[in-house]
């Protein structure tokens, strides 16, 4: 955008506001497109995928923003369902341009208030932000201990296949050996013939 007319749109945003506050009306916040990256700078780049994974799970019609319905569902799905007025409480809370549904910058307000304790636990957006993250204080040692071990079973199955497809090389090997060495007895056998 050229200075002049970055300018103009500076000046002309800050007359509406002066025009508002003189006709005693309220002033509509307005807000940029930001780099997420770089405005939520307290989660690692990691999180904010894992954010913007869940995001989009629950974002079925594509549009870029969860709806009272989406938010609805994903509610359900993470086992704490909400009443109506809860799920607009809860998106009021974070919907800084008033439009009713959340854009993916919103959703992340809820992860940085709760990372900041600034969310009831017990309300609607606690509720989500606990339910996205493991909190071993909840679920306990033994819960922890649960999904570490169901973690190292895991990979115990992957290092059986990776043993699995080591032993069929090994195999592969083996039998080419023998084969070259049936090949080179054979040659030597028919050099007996020449």
């Amino acid at each position: 955008m050229p200075a002049d007319s970055e300018l103009n749109s500076v000046l002309m945003r800050r007359q509406e506001i002066n025009n508002a506050l003189d006709n005693g009306d309220s002033v509509r916040v307005s807000y940029r497109v930001v780099n997420v990256y770089t405005e939520f700078h307290e989660f690692t780049r990691k999180e904010i995928k894992q954010y913007e994974a869940v995001f989009k799970r629950f974002n079925t019609n594509k549009d870029n923003f969860l709806s009272l319905t989406e938010l609805k569902r994903m509610m359900e799905v993470l086992g704490a369902p909400q009443t109506h007025l809860g799920l607009k409480t809860m998106i009021k809370e974070v919907d800084e341009d008033d439009d009713g549904r959340l854009s993916f910058r919103e959703f992340l307000l809820v992860y940085r208030k709760a990372r900041a304790g600034e969310l009831d636990e017990d309300s609607g957006l606690g509720q989500l932000a606990k339910l996205t993250e493991i909190d071993v204080d909840k679920v306990g040692v033994n819960g922890a201990k649960n999904f570490f071990e169901a973690k190292i079973e895991e990979q115990k199955k992957l290092s059986k296949f990776e043993n699995e497809i080591r032993e069929e090389q090994e195999e592969r090997k083996r039998l080419e050996d023998e084969k070259a060495i049936r090949r080179q007895q054979f040659l030597e056998k028919a050099a007996v013939f020449k």
